[in-house]
């Protein structure tokens, strides 16, 4: 028996649900029952009705899961997987800027612990962030821990007074000007898709922005062969599923998360033969940590265009 048969036979006996988030392994993501970006795989964890639930990301992802179902268990391939943006901004960051500024919203963005959510007053992803925002009722909006999400959404939404933290995706900023520019003077008639985690300079030079549900969509409805990819390369799986025919290429050579691919076969085999990798986390934290995750699911879905 394979080692993908075990883990799709341990997930039946088990009555576990796996998530996958687009960054993690190829093969990783084809045993998962559900594939997606932040937004949509908060959504799934929330409706989940397995009493396990096998997350394949990031330790904010399985946190976020785990509040959103703190009754079940909720377990990783590997605990140690963990997003260094996600501890980028503070509790005192936060409350400092609550002391100086009235009528503000503390915008987290849920690439963040679970401690830094529950001071926060709603999460956004960046499928969301657009509609979220702009929903809120607040004139200032402190946008944490990722900068250059937060500066991209500011543009979108002018009315607001943003205030930014000094926090910022690794794999995302690694991409730079020159390399995009090399890049595109190698393939000129290729489009450029870009994450808004991505520097400005990136976001400037790209013909589409948006998450990663989002390239998949723009690469999928766009007709051209080549296309230039400013995100994690893991997206590439799912890009060359949907997009036959059509060429991906990374801008650099550092567009790889390696938390991201802690994630592999074996660990999530070993996750459901003996379901030892169980994220805890504490009740109190849980319950605060959930208001502003529970807000983000209540005003994205009241948006039609949610993914914009």
């Amino acid at each position: 028996m394979t080692i993908r048969e075990k883990i799709l036979k341990l997930k039946a006996e088990k009555d576990a649900v796996i998530l996958a988030h687009y960054y993690v392994p190829g093969d990783v993501q084809e045993v998962a029952d559900f594939v997606g970006d932040s937004y949509y795989l908060s959504k799934a964890a929330a409706e989940a009705k397995e009493s396990v639930i096998v997350f394949c990301g990031v330790y904010f992802m399985g946190e976020s899961a785990k509040m959103l179902n703190p009754y079940k268990k909720v377990i990783m391939p590997d605990l140690k997987a963990d997003c260094p943006m996600a501890h980028m901004a503070t509790v005192e960051g936060i409350e400092a800027a609550r002391r100086k500024h009235e009528d503000l919203a503390v915008v987290c963005y849920i690439n963040s612990t679970a401690e830094i959510k529950a001071h926060s007053d709603v999460c956004v992803t960046s499928s969301n962030a657009l509609s979220v925002v702009s929903a809120l009722p607040q004139k200032n909006i402190y946008f944490i821990p990722d900068q250059n999400l937060g500066r991209y959404i500011s543009r979108l939404v002018p009315e607001k007074n943003f205030l930014f933290n000094d926090g910022h995706c690794h794999v995302h900023t690694s991409i730079k000007k020159h390399d995009l520019l090399k890049k595109k003077a190698e393939l000129p008639e290729a489009k450029v898709a870009a994450h808004p985690e991505c520097r400005e300079e990136i976001l400037e030079l790209s013909d589409f922005v948006g998450s990663t549900s989002d390239i998949i969509r723009y690469v999928e409805k766009t007709d051209a062969e080549d296309f230039l990819i400013c995100t994690e390369t893991g997206i590439f799986h799912e890009l060359g599923r949907i997009g036959k025919g059509k060429r991906f290429h990374a801008v650099s050579g550092s567009q790889v998360c390696p938390d991201m691919k802690l994630n592999t076969l074996e660990k999530l085999l070993h996750a459901l033969e003996t379901l030892d990798n169980e994220l805890k986390m504490d009740e109190i934290l849980m319950k605060k940590g959930l208001q502003p995750l529970e807000l983000m699911l209540k005003l994205a879905g009241s948006k039609k265009n949610e993914g914009v």
